[in-house]
């Protein structure tokens, strides 16, 4: 169990529970450990893993769960996610239990799901990286007032950066030519849903080997109005954004911008590159899901994309 204990109201109580869970289904005591500001979670999983870990549950939020993605991805031990953040894009995406003891029953029931994880300069995501007006959102997001109100605190920190000028960015996908615009932001996916359940990419899916990218241009308010009603509206059909497919992106700007990993800010920089490691990570799910054909990557502008 490696747990964020600044997300748990009562440690003890939640060690009590998990504990009784897992003897009453015939499961050994979990060892426990518990996540720093230095050490987010990667540190705590890989002590699971060298001791002989089956299964590590991650208890805490986005950053909490990446830290054990970058972990457990390319191992055998499977991942279960025990979400008690404000974002929770894992958990959301999946269609993850967000119940503690929800998510330790999906567990005990053994379904099990082969995902796919990206990487960037050493560190794993399996939701999306950014580049752009997400990453200066997040950062300008406080944690106080997620901690208060939920996820809308996100469009507060959105809010102070609507008007903020776009980036001149080259953009190259697997082995094409560079393209060349003029973004707010560009998302490199593996799942689909944001923030709040809104759904930006519809036909990205966690295990198809390949990732969906969107390069947003909203120049106005009044772009930034017509692509969220859509989005919204769950329209196929998404003013200003372009959508590619990619096993490999390197996305170069000409200046330095903030970045994240799964909802984490990371250092700011001119280059975000990703790769795609095709089912890399084990997780617990609640039912084994049909399996889809894995998809030829392709490269296609959504329609109403508008190139910058």
């Amino acid at each position: 169990m490696v747990v964020n204990p600044s997300k748990v109201l009562d440690l003890g109580e939640l060690r009590q529970t998990v504990n009784a869970l897992l003897a009453e289904a015939g499961w050994p005591e979990p060892a426990w450990y518990e996540t720093t500001v230095a050490d987010p979670g990667r540190g705590q999983a890989r002590k699971a893993v060298e001791s002989g870990a089956r299964v590590v549950f991650a208890c805490g939020g986005d950053g909490t769960v990446r830290s054990c993605v970058s972990e457990l991805a390319g191992t055998e031990v499977a991942l279960a996610v025990l979400p008690t953040g404000t974002g929770n894009l894992l958990a959301a995406n999946l269609g993850l239990d967000h119940d503690l003891i929800g998510g330790v029953e999906v567990a005990l029931a053994g379904g099990m799901r082969r995902i796919d994880v990206g990487a960037v300069d050493g560190e794993c995501f399996a939701v999306m990286a950014g580049m752009g007006f997400d990453a200066q959102m997040l950062a300008a997001t406080k944690e106080t007032t997620k901690a208060r109100i939920g996820w809308p605190a996100y469009v507060f920190g959105a809010m102070r950066h609507l008007r903020d000028r776009p980036m001149r960015v080259s953009i190259r996908i697997d082995d094409q030519p560079p393209l060349r615009r003029r973004a707010r932001t560009v998302l490199i996916a593996n799942v689909g849903r944001l923030k709040g359940g809104l759904r930006l990419l519809r036909d990205a899916e966690p295990d198809d080997g390949a990732f969906d990218v969107a390069v947003l241009t909203p120049r106005t308010l009044g772009h930034w109005a017509t692509l969220a009603w859509a989005v919204a509206r769950r329209r196929r059909r998404v003013p200003r954004m372009e959508v590619f497919r990619a096993r490999r992106i390197q996305v170069t700007s000409n200046r330095a911008q903030p970045r994240q990993l799964d909802g984490d800010v990371i250092a700011p920089g001119r280059v975000l590159r990703a790769e795609m490691r095709p089912e890399a990570l084990w997780l617990c799910v609640p039912a084994r899901p049909r399996r889809r054909t894995s998809r030829t990557p392709r490269n296609s502008v959504a329609d109403g994309g508008e190139p910058g």
